[in-house]
């Protein structure tokens, strides 16, 4: 949950006239969810936002579904995705449940003909690889390795990359993403016990404010299709907005880690979280300090939620046999725990240099087609000890 934001000119009062030069009016748009409860955005245009001339193409994105139902744990290699030049294209769908989507993209170019919003959820890019400019209709952020973008369902957006090497790891949320509550007072202050704090979240800095009519291409996601509409005025033509419902970037490199004497469970390395599902962030911290601690997680049963754990970089003291960009998948139903050896290695290492982000749902994921394509399917052997 960000905090309240203005950016560019607004009247002193909502719902009342604001005048342009010329004398006609701005048009105010109310950008909310969860009906008039959620949080919302008073924004105001040069045009209406409303100008549709033509609704072109219709055509579905859902994702395959190669296996509904399963309990096997599973490694895919995320960097196998094959880099593709448009952004669109270039995401693919992995993991799914009716809450959310987890998806791997690599695009090599900007998106420029085009405008892009997803009606139906809240999108977290994960910047693992690449640098670039995130431009919206609320203004703009800038992002570089290891920046969380939090883009509302509904924003209108575009993505600028500086290169054409870039990975990203996207969660699509069909529920509104929220700092977690824990950390939060009453009145939605981040409290000291948080690992960050408002200081720590980027909110646009910028305006990009066009006056053009025309045919202006947007790419609307709903329910699963792509709706290809024709626009009769340019979509970032944004004077001023002030609300609490915007785009905002925090990066994984400004969490500050919670330690212990003895080891501390996933719960302190939360970051956003959802009715439906938490992220986490792993990162680079000191290992517990009590003098017979094990620094590496015990074993747990994954009773009712499935955990997806993507590495970033470093070094997984938990795992043998991972690599940057791969993905675990331990589904709900069965114990996991660290792999054999790993609970010994251990033993009396000061510090972690892991950088990983953790998605665990509270609906079973389903795997896709394209995750196939990238699966370690022996991967529930490997807790075997190694003579079997």
């Amino acid at each position: 949950m960000p905090f309240y934001h203005k950016l560019g000119k607004i009247p002193p009062k909502r719902h009342t006239q604001f005048r342009k030069e010329d004398g006609s009016l701005y048009s105010e748009q109310l950008f909310g969810t969860i009906g008039f409860d959620g949080m919302s955005t008073n924004s105001y245009h040069e045009q209406r936002p409303t100008q549709v001339k033509a609704i072109r193409k219709q055509y579905s994105v859902a994702p395959k579904i190669a296996k509904a139902n399963h309990i096997q744990s599973y490694r895919l290699r995320g960097f196998q995705v094959k880099p593709e030049a448009d952004y669109l294209q270039s995401r693919k769908t992995i993991l799914t449940n009716s809450d959310c989507s987890i998806i791997l993209a690599a695009p090599q170019q900007s998106t420029k003909d085009y405008f892009y919003k997803n009606s139906d959820a809240d999108e977290l890019l994960f910047i693992h690889k690449g640098t670039g400019k995130l431009r919206t209709h609320l203004g703009n952020l800038d992002f570089k390795y290891g920046d969380y973008l939090v883009i509302p369902r509904g924003v209108i957006y575009k993505i600028d990359f500086d290169t054409e090497d870039n990975r990203l790891f996207i969660v699509e949320s069909r529920r509104p993403i929220y700092t977690p509550k824990r950390y939060r007072n009453w009145f939605g202050q981040l409290l000291e016990h948080s690992p960050y704090c408002e200081r720590d979240l980027r909110r646009p800095y910028e305006l990009e404010t066009n006056n053009e009519s025309g045919d202006f291409l947007m790419k609307v996601k709903k329910q699963g299709d792509i709706f290809e509409m024709i626009y009769a005025s340019h979509p970032f033509d944004v004077v001023g907005y002030d609300g609490y419902n915007y785009p905002y970037a925090f990066s994984i490199h400004d969490f500050e880690p919670i330690t212990g004497r003895i080891h501390q469970p996933p719960p302190v390395h939360q970051t956003f979280e959802t009715d439906a599902f938490v992220v986490c962030s792993f990162v680079p911290r000191l290992y517990d300090y009590h003098p017979d601690s094990i620094p590496a997680p015990y074993n747990h049963s994954n009773i009712d939620s499935d955990e997806v754990l993507y590495y970033v970089d470093g070094d997984f003291m938990s795992r043998n046999d991972i690599e940057v960009g791969h993905i675990s998948l331990h589904p709900a139903g069965i114990p996991h725990g660290p792999h054999p050896g790993a609970a010994e290695r251990s033993i009396g290492k000061t510090k972690t240099e892991e950088l990983a982000v953790m998605v665990d749902t509270f609906k079973p994921l389903q795997l896709t087609e394209e995750a196939m394509k990238i699966a370690d399917e022996d991967y529930f052997k490997s807790w075997l000890p190694h003579e079997a």
